[in-house]
């Protein structure tokens, strides 16, 4: 069973919510890259995404822009990302999901990353600038594998498209909370709740809530509606103010302790 599912199912037997965190990977070095993924790990992440750096992004807010820059700027690559995936893999088995532009995968080849990425111990696939039906020519290679193909759906998706985009997603859905781009306010939880239970209408997969969460009080309201809380920015800043004090890790790290820790049923 892929570990995304297996992680879901244990957090929902424990009544708990999964905490889905990202890093933009290279950001300030793969090996440092490495050493966040194992503390994000031990501060109660379940989930953690590894962002692909890439130059002409569409939906990254400034703070995660700068971050795929300093990323590229280390060397970064979609094949050098796989092989931090393998490495880590030899001390984890928390899921792993990349976040990467459609542009990247096409360059490497969709069969043959999708082959790499599972036999390196990715678990899944979020793409933003791939809607689920213009994603033909890598659904098979991903099924074969045993890749999730994690889907979208924003306020402003129409009721069939929730539907469709619902049965399509594996793993998670991915909600959207706000129109706009990463490290906007999450405003209007109220209408979170309302869209979130619109989505599960259609579908037994997990929903997990993303854009908007930059505080412990956020993950909190956002965990009491939804069955995963995504947190991106928040982290990648501290990430940015951090990566060269010494102190990166260890601030990393108490963040996320303070988003898990909100995260705890009453």
């Amino acid at each position: 069973m892929n570990r995304l599912d297996q992680t879901f199912g244990r957090l929902n037997a424990r009544g708990e919510k999964a905490l889905i965190t990202y890093i933009m990977a290279g950001d300030p070095s793969l090996q440092e890259t490495e050493q966040l993924v194992l503390e994000l790990e031990r501060a109660g992440a379940d989930v953690i995404e590894l962002g692909v750096p890439f130059s002409d992004p569409i939906a990254d807010g400034p703070v995660i822009q700068k971050a795929a820059e300093r990323g590229l700027q280390s060397g970064t690559s979609l094949r050098r990302i796989l092989e931090s995936v393998r490495h880590l893999r030899v001390s984890t088995q928390i899921p792993i999901v990349l976040m990467a532009y459609y542009n990247n995968i096409h360059a490497f080849g969709e069969a043959e990353f999708c082959r790499i990425a599972a036999d390196a111990g990715v678990d899944g696939l979020i793409v933003p600038d791939m809607p689920p039906d213009e994603a033909g020519p890598l659904r098979g290679p991903a099924g074969e594998a045993g890749l999730h193909l994690i889907f979208l759906l924003a306020p402003t998706s129409t009721a069939s498209r929730r539907a469709y985009v619902a049965k399509e997603s594996g793993g998670f859905v991915y909600y959207v909370s706000i129109t706009g781009i990463t490290g906007a306010k999450l405003q209007d939880v109220a209408g979170v709740r309302e869209n979130v239970a619109k989505i599960r209408k259609h579908t037994k997969t997990p929903v997990a809530v993303g854009f908007g969460v930059a505080t412990p009080e956020d993950a909190a309201r956002v965990a009491q509606v939804a069955d995963g809380v995504i947190v991106g920015s928040a982290i990648v800043r501290r990430v940015g103010e951090h990566g060269q004090d010494g102190r990166l890790v260890q601030e990393v790290g108490a963040f996320v302790r303070s988003l898990k820790e909100a995260m705890q049923p009453a």
